[in-house]
């Protein structure tokens, strides 16, 4: 069984701080946008988040924070996911960033059937020519490869870790919007708007 992860314990810096996935997009907040999308294609759904976890607690799902200290990013989210997953015997999870609010509905489906029909370890997305390896299905069971790569090896970078690995990339890069865009910066979000009213996807009030 598939559990997901939303990997929201970035800084966001270039949003002046804060929790880029609590950010207001057409009615609600990015997060819900993600849960929606989201919650259909997994068995569970966790969000790994640090600090204070109350932020968090209208939504009811478990907030699972880095497991390994002083290592931000989203290669420490996704370990944490997969402890998490462990602990409850999933055998994978899927991550998505939390400020990706268009993620695609049949993800799972789509990187779950190109890891099983190329036997690869993982697989991640791509869009607009570009990789998005934070954007993956992951066997839990390579835990411990990348605990070691990240505390012994000094290994920081998703797209470093991944090379170390048999992966197979799912390309959506001739979808009509980038459907992993990030809201990054201000401009983004606004982006992000103009795309969920040509979807219908604006609540009133």
């Amino acid at each position: 069984m598939t559990a997901g992860v939303i990997l929201a314990g970035g800084l966001a810096r270039r949003m002046g701080g804060g929790d880029k996935c609590l950010c207001p997009l057409a009615g609600r907040t990015v997060l819900d946008h993600i849960i929606e999308r989201l919650t259909p294609q997994v068995a569970t759904l966790a969000l790994n988040a640090n600090g204070d976890e109350r932020r968090f607690s209208r939504w009811g799902i478990p907030v699972v924070p880095d497991t390994i200290p002083q290592t931000p990013g989203p290669l420490a989210g996704i370990i944490a996911g997969m402890r998490w997953a462990m602990a409850s015997n999933y055998s994978e999870i899927v991550t998505v960033p939390g400020d990706t609010p268009f993620i695609p509905l049949h993800l799972v489906f789509a990187l779950r059937r190109a890891r099983l029909e190329m036997r690869s370890e993982i697989a991640i997305a791509k869009s607009g020519g570009s990789v998005r390896p934070v954007v993956g299905l992951w066997p839990v069971d390579i835990v411990e490869k990348l605990e070691r790569a990240v505390l012994i090896e000094n290994v920081r970078s998703v797209r470093d870790l991944i090379l170390r690995h048999s992966v197979e990339v799912v390309d959506y890069s001739n979808s009509a919007f980038d459907p992993f865009m990030n809201i990054n910066v201000p401009a983004d979000l606004e982006s992000a708007e103009a795309i969920a009213r040509r979807a219908g996807r604006v609540i009133a009030g």
